[in-house]
């Protein structure tokens, strides 16, 4: 069983192989993950409650870093000899709200990579249905190993950095 960056279970045995698109896929820049709404998204009219594009996006942001987790293995092992227990944590979110999702619908949630700085990297977030943006979100996320924010380590930080180099459409160097 491999595990992620905080050495939870990140990706049973087989589970790629059974289950290839359950955490979505990676893109050009970032990550894509298809949803369904579900009655228990919504409020009493059948529109999903507003909170719960925040949960669609923490699974969109948890499904990026395990797949390129389980891509860049060596990557991650690499960052937890460096920062051990380390983690990300929403420092900050901007939200707007266009249009609404109703139950049943089929969800796309778009995670980008924008920036790279420091401690935190800025994601760049999006809750579509055929294309059309419902939802978007610029999400800031913080590294923290042992309670205190630390510099990103430099192997992630190269990784992110390529995505994010990918989403602004310049070309990475080769790795």
């Amino acid at each position: 069983m491999k595990n992620d960056i905080s050495g939870e279970r990140a990706v049973a045995p087989g589970e790629l192989q059974q289950h290839p698109h359950l955490a979505g896929r990676l893109i050009p820049g970032g990550h894509s993950l298809v949803l369904r709404v579900y009655y228990e998204d919504t409020d009493f009219s059948g529109i999903v409650y507003h909170a719960n594009y925040l949960k669609f996006m923490e699974r969109g942001r948890s499904d990026y870093m395990r797949l390129l987790g389980v891509v860049q293995g060596d990557l991650f092992a690499e960052a937890a000899a460096e920062a051990p227990g380390f983690h990300f944590v929403v420092r900050s979110m901007q939200l707007d709200f266009f249009k609404p999702a109703r139950i049943d619908d089929v969800l796309e949630v778009v995670t980008l990579s924008k920036e790279v700085q420091g401690a935190s990297i800025l994601l760049a977030q999006s809750v579509r249905r055929d294309g059309v943006v419902l939802v978007s979100a610029n999400v800031r996320v913080a590294f923290v190993s042992q309670g205190r924010a630390r510099r990103i380590p430099d192997a992630l930080r190269k990784a992110t950095l390529d995505d994010a180099m990918a989403a602004n459409g310049v070309i990475a160097p080769q790795r």
